[in-house]
């Protein structure tokens, strides 16, 4: 492996915000005084609180605004309205949300506090700079800051270029493949969310705003936390407006498509865009598909499943795609027969090995994307729909399975192992093609696999071998 010119502290790229903030995120209405607010911080020995208008938050009182309003009024500021001091709007991350990009977020906005939301947008508690002083990862930051800093396609298509020199940092700092490939995906998601953002500006200065609040989702590995160095875009967008509002969502999502595929995202192959008329959709017309896919059980139905059941909201009014993905998750647990043939077609994807213990190669090639992860992805995401799991990544559902008494303790260890052993050596792979001036793929020279990786391999899809059993025990 080449010397990466990245030195870094791994703990950004392991640790989510939710294990740093302080919760819950105290509030004050903004008609109540800078005295109150000054008592309420020196009680809960906090430094910074949200300010609600109507019981809605809308912006942040930090120590800094009230020393600024001592020192322009005095002794009167104790009697001056909080909202008179505060900073309007409340720059927020979600709480799964990787230390990195808070790191990377407060430094370029020189922020000391950062609202930190939950899944359906909620604000649950506030992380400080002063928490994360000693989580700073000094150079590699800047691929995260990068990101929001950019303003067009070659600024965005810089930060995608980083992406090998970070991963070999990461590698290197003994990550594992899993939490490599979620920092992966976080600026992916990143990467999208600004070319959303871009483009939303654009449109808004040309006099052509959204008719109605929307959001947009990420799909696919992306939205499991898993991709890895071959991106492409599978996106939706959702509106809380009517089918007669399309025509505005048409055009963003055209423009982002076109800025992301301008930095180096080319466009899906498969066409799972929201340039598309059916990867887009105010509610009504969701439900509506989502019900056509469960109750049709036809094979197009299924492939749409294995893209959007992995569904993420990365920008814009989030509780939009958070209710969907609720929604379609009870959809999906309430039809047994859509669940069925969802794991026959899952059972048809057998891992890459063959009689008598060998990989199945060829041409000397080993797909360990369609022969190892595809098994294992397609096996966790449908028990994941029967028991209803709001989680996405595979680990995470295979884990939650365990929970509920569906997989047996050494089981588990041996799908979570084979995870990420084969994510690892797809990694390397890739790593290996793009240092070698090649396109990166899914399949490896089965000669280039060390010998002990090669038993650890064959042992690995053989345990991979039982998910078919395993599904259907579940639905049973």
């Amino acid at each position: 492996m080449q010397d990466s010119p990245i030195q870094l502290d791994p703990g950004p790229y392991r640790k989510r915000i939710g294990s740093l903030m302080r919760r819950p995120a105290t509030s004050l209405d903004l008609s109540r005084s800078l005295a109150e607010a000054a008592q309420l911080m020196a009680a809960q020995n906090i430094g910074a609180l949200l300010v609600s208008e109507h019981d809605r938050p809308v912006g942040i009182l930090t120590e800094r605004d009230l020393t600024r309003a001592l020192a322009r009024l005095g002794a009167a500021a104790a009697d001056l309205p909080v909202g008179q001091a505060m900073t309007r709007g409340i720059i927020s991350l979600p709480e799964d949300a990787l230390l990195f990009r808070a790191i990377g977020r407060m430094r370029r906005l020189n922020l000391r506090y950062l609202a930190v939301t939950n899944g359906r947008g909620d604000y649950v508690g506030m992380v400080s700079a002063r928490a994360l002083l000693r989580q700073r990862a000094a150079e590699a930051q800047s691929v995260s800051d990068g990101i929001e800093g950019a303003g067009d396609a070659a600024s965005l298509g810089a930060v995608r270029a980083a992406l090998p020199d970070l991963c070999r940092a990461l590698l290197e700092e003994k990550l594992s493949p899993s939490e490599i490939a979620a920092v992966i995906s976080g600026i992916y998601a990143d990467i999208t969310t600004r070319a959303a953002s871009l483009v939303e500006a654009q449109l808004q200065a040309e006099n052509d705003p959204a008719p109605a609040p929307w959001c947009l989702l990420m799909l696919g590995s992306g939205g499991r936390g898993e991709s890895l160095l071959v991106p492409d875009q599978d996106n939706a967008i959702i509106q809380a407006g009517s089918s007669e509002d399309d025509g505005w969502y048409a055009r963003a999502g055209k423009r982002v498509s076109d800025l992301l595929d301008a930095a180096g995202i080319p466009y899906c192959k498969g066409g799972v865009m929201a340039m598309n008329t059916a990867w887009r959709g105010a509610q009504g017309q969701w439900r509506a598909r989502v019900v056509e896919w469960v109750r049709r059980h036809s094979a197009e139905a299924l492939l749409n499943v294995d893209i959007f059941f992995d569904l993420q909201p990365i920008h814009g009014e989030r509780r939009l795609g958070e209710q969907l993905r609720s929604e379609a998750l009870a959809a999906a647990r309430a039809s047994p027969l859509f669940l069925r043939l969802l794991a026959e077609q899952a059972a048809q994807i057998h891992p890459a090995i063959g009689l008598f213990g060998r990989l199945v190669e060829k041409e000397g090639l080993v797909d360990l994307k369609l022969g190892g992860l595809l098994p294992l992805v397609s096996a966790a995401r449908c028990m994941a729909l029967k028991l209803g799991l709001p989680a996405t990544a595979t680990q995470a559902r295979l884990r939650a399975a365990a929970e509920l008494g569906h997989i047996g303790a050494a089981d588990l260890e041996g799908l979570l192992m084979a995870h990420e052993l084969i994510l690892g050596l797809l990694l390397r792979q890739q790593l290996a093609d793009l240092a070698a001036g090649r396109k990166p793929g899914s399949r490896l020279p089965v000669a280039a696999i060390s010998k002990a990786d090669r038993a650890r391999l064959k042992a690995a899809l053989r345990h991979l071998e039982m998910l078919p059993d395993m599904v259907r025990n579940v639905l049973t």
